[in-house]
């Protein structure tokens, strides 16, 4: 029989050390599966028993208690990954998980900053002293590359070529991309790197705190939600929500998709595409807003 611990342990180092998953997913599959194994234990069914209809009724289980389409659908996709790995060690014969119908999840798209609200968030943010000289290198930096805000708090200087202005990224999976800026990103994180005291810390980190550490990635959400705030701008601001303009901006201009693909670092075009579905959504709106029998 095998152990539930133990196979659990080695499916997190798994996906941790070779598939090079970050460990925000991680954590997110080791919630799952520990869902699924107290359900296990509960029904004392040996990992190696489990059967298709199983599977099916620890689904069904989850869903009466009331998880959304989306969680589900991440719960299976953990339950797959999960069978997947004990398979290839062969420590179960069958794949219980192998016809599991993936709910249908409605299409959400992301909440975004029009190029004004974007241009009046950095425009704000006019005082020069070493934080909010930051927080502004901070924001153009995000808005002009797309980065995901673990990847800004995260960048170290053998990171970053301010001369000929471009990221090389190390993002999910290990995947590695080089990300280009603009000079207004660059005279800002100039203006910022003139003023920065030295860091208490040896980690090469970019952006400090006031105390000299790394800054956090909620520090840096505090941050964003007071600048927005002193603003007047009443969206649901985040750091995501930056990335989300800078692709939809850029496509609503005329980029190449796959060149918007690259830049974010999808894995699948298709994760990408919903941009052009929300630029034809601004258009609808746009429409609906503005002609005399919208």
């Amino acid at each position: 029989m095998i152990d539930y611990k133990t196979a659990l342990n080695d499916f997190i180092s798994y996906i941790v050390v070779e598939k090079g998953l970050s460990k925000n997913t991680a954590l997110a599959y080791k919630t799952d599966i520990i869902k699924f194994i107290n359900f296990a234990k509960k029904k004392q069914i040996p990992l190696e028993d489990f059967e298709h209809h199983d599977i099916t009724d620890f689904l069904w289980e989850i869903k009466t208690e009331g998880l959304k389409p989306r969680s589900i659908y991440r719960l299976m996709e953990s339950l797959r990954q999960f069978y997947k790995f004990l398979n290839s060690e062969d420590l179960v014969k069958n794949n219980p998980t192998l016809y599991l119908t993936s709910p249908r999840i409605p299409e959400n798209l992301p909440g975004i900053l029009t190029f004004q609200e974007v241009t009046f968030l950095l425009n704000s943010i006019n005082a020069d002293d070493e934080m909010h000289i930051r927080n502004r290198a901070m924001l153009e930096l995000l808005y002009a590359t797309g980065l995901r805000v673990s990847e800004l708090v995260n960048l170290k200087f053998s990171n970053i070529n301010l001369e000929n202005c471009f990221l090389r990224i190390i993002g999910k999976g290990s995947k590695e991309r080089l990300i280009p800026f603009g000079d207004k990103a660059r005279n800002f994180i100039n203006i910022y790197l003139a003023k920065r005291k030295p860091a208490l810390s040896e980690d090469d980190s970019v952006f400090i705190s006031r105390l000299g550490r790394k800054l956090s990635r909620i520090e840096f959400w505090r941050q964003l939600k007071n600048i927005a705030k002193n603003v007047g701008i009443t969206k649901n601001i985040t750091p995501h929500i930056l990335r989300h303009s800078f692709a939809s901006h850029l496509i609503a201009g005329g980029a190449d998709i796959r060149f918007v693909q690259e830049m974010l670092g999808h894995t699948s075009i298709t994760t990408t595409q919903i941009y052009t579905h929300l630029d034809k959504e601004q258009i609808i709106q746009q429409h609906k807003k503005f002609h005399p029998r919208g």
